[in-house]
């Protein structure tokens, strides 16, 4: 892990999207502050004085789910929370990578430190020891249906106490060994441990913490991409005037017309649009407007979870200031799992959007150059079937949008019976992402087509980045060739930020 870093103290301030990926992507060492410290400790101790007078207490002294009737013994305190991990590790495969394994440990250990779990204190402390040592846990993405991650986020669980497997320093070994190697000891769970752990939403939570800053990169580049298509096609500026955008100021909306307007820095454009035309189509026009509806669920989707990640999800919840432990259903997730929902709706119209913007660039009445972009059209076809590849990928996305959050069964003897597929709603956003990387990258090849063909455009500081970014890993389309390749590598600029990269690199200050 990287030592360069600070650390970044947990539980005195409010932890943000962006710290999670800070600790996930990039490695940043954690550390817990006195003040959770000293919440952890007085939960704690409320708890063993009730389990001393024998009140009866889900989780704690009495079962969990259908099983909350079942009577737990002191004597078994041990037994029962190292069989409650032991159960409820029920995912199926794949298993998150290192970066999600890093954001689900963050994304528990923080809204344990709410105070309101009663968990011993060393096992909030050895979510923090995995995540300095690089200890990963190798957990299943599939098998919860987000009423609380219990089949998941178990097999963190499973580390602690020295079962499964895990990665360390890139190899994937048990976890007994890898407590060993980094002088850790496996823990041995008390009341009420092995339920915190397993009750939380912190899968979802980590997972969903990584998507916002995914999504916020992708629309970032999507403007630019969009920038350089209207030079293409040397298309209307009147649609990005400040003005325009002044009388309906939604926040999205003013972020995206101003990247854009940023990246078209320098361009000839704005001296350059042809009048005659009036305006251009709907799907070079209102850009600014469809994707700053895609920056408005990003800031709702924010919001909410990191209130998430903020407070406790824990069930039963310990109220050390009232001296009481109450039955609650705080790990419902279905307020924030609907921002994924509409985030995913909103990128749709994205695709679609772009979709259209590449068959127009296609087009000689939209463009006044060759069909199809061809360099020489009596020789060559060109990005003809381009379009097919665009239109099956958004028709992916589509099919991805259909709600999930509403799906579910009524489980554990008709106890359980709501669910909000967290989960399986934040995977299937992200697999969003995935495709429309390639449509965006599709439309970018068109529009670099475009601009070679035409010949003579001053581009902007932004998209002149962003063409040559294209350029740099897919030349121009001089004779027929297989598009596949072309396909990969400007879907790879995109999903790798390599194009904003470049483009933020142009437009930093001299």
């Amino acid at each position: 892990m990287s030592d360069r870093l600070e650390a970044l103290v947990l539980g005195e301030a409010p932890l943000t999207v962006e710290q999670v990926r800070d600790v996930a992507v990039r490695g940043r060492p954690v550390s817990i502050g006195p003040s959770p410290r000293d919440r952890l400790e007085a939960a704690r101790r409320l708890v063993f004085e009730l389990a001393e007078m024998d009140i009866p207490v889900y989780g704690l002294n009495r079962g969990v789910g259908w099983n909350k009737d079942k009577t737990i013994d002191p004597s078994f305190f041990a037994s029962f929370n190292r069989n409650l991990i032991l159960s409820h590790s029920a995912g199926v495969l794949p298993y998150a990578s290192r970066e999600e394994t890093r954001a689900v440990m963050l994304a528990r250990l923080h809204t344990l430190l709410a105070g309101h779990s009663g968990i011993q204190p060393a096992v909030a402390y050895r979510y923090a020891d995995f995540l300095n040592l690089g200890i990963h846990p190798l957990i299943p993405l599939r098998g919860s249906v987000g009423a609380a991650d219990i089949t998941t986020v178990s097999h963190i669980g499973l580390a602690m106490i020295g079962e499964g497997e895990v990665e360390l320093a890139g190899n994937r070994l048990p976890a007994s060994e890898a407590l060993r190697r980094t002088g850790l000891e496996p823990l041995v769970l008390g009341p009420k441990d092995g339920l915190a752990i397993v009750s939380s939403n912190a899968l979802s939570a980590g997972t969903g913490a990584l998507a916002i800053g995914e999504c916020a990169d992708l629309m970032a580049t999507a403007d630019l991409v969009y920038a350089l298509s209207l030079e293409a096609i040397r298309g209307h500026v009147s649609p990005l005037e400040e003005a325009v955008h002044r009388v309906r100021p939604f926040p999205g909306q003013l972020k995206s017309v101003s990247g854009i307007r940023e990246a078209l820095e320098g361009s000839d454009l704005w001296n350059d649009s042809d009048p005659d035309t009036i305006q251009d189509p709907l799907s070079f026009r209102d850009v600014c407007q469809i994707h700053g509806a895609v920056y408005d669920a990003i800031r709702y989707a924010e919001n909410q979870l990191e209130l998430h990640l903020n407070s406790s999800e824990d069930n039963p919840c310990v109220l050390p200031e009232e001296r009481r432990i109450l039955s609650s259903a705080n790990f419902e997730s279905v307020s924030w799992t609907l921002g994924f929902e509409m985030l995913g709706v909103a990128l749709h119209h994205v695709s679609k959007s772009a979709c259209y913007r590449t068959i127009k660039l296609g087009t000689p009445a939209f463009t006044g150059l060759p069909r199809f972009l061809t360099a020489d059209e009596y020789a060559s076809i060109g990005f003809c079937t381009a379009q097919k590849t665009i239109t099956s990928l958004d028709a992916e996305i589509r099919q991805l949008i259909n709600p999930v959050s509403t799906d579910y069964y009524s489980l554990a003897g008709d106890i359980e019976d709501h669910a909000a597929n967290a989960p399986h709603v934040v995977a299937k956003t992200r697999a969003i992402f995935e495709r429309l990387c390639y449509i965006l990258g599709i439309e970018a090849l068109h529009a670099a087509q475009a601009v070679d063909l035409r010949g003579g455009i001053k581009l902007g500081r932004g998209t002149e980045a962003v063409y040559r970014a294209v350029r740099s890993a897919v030349p121009f389309l001089d004779r027929d060739r297989i598009l596949t390749n072309d396909i990969e590598m400007a879907g790879s600029l995109v999903r790798s930020g390599e194009l904003l990269t470049r483009a933020k690199a142009a437009l930093a200050p001299i």
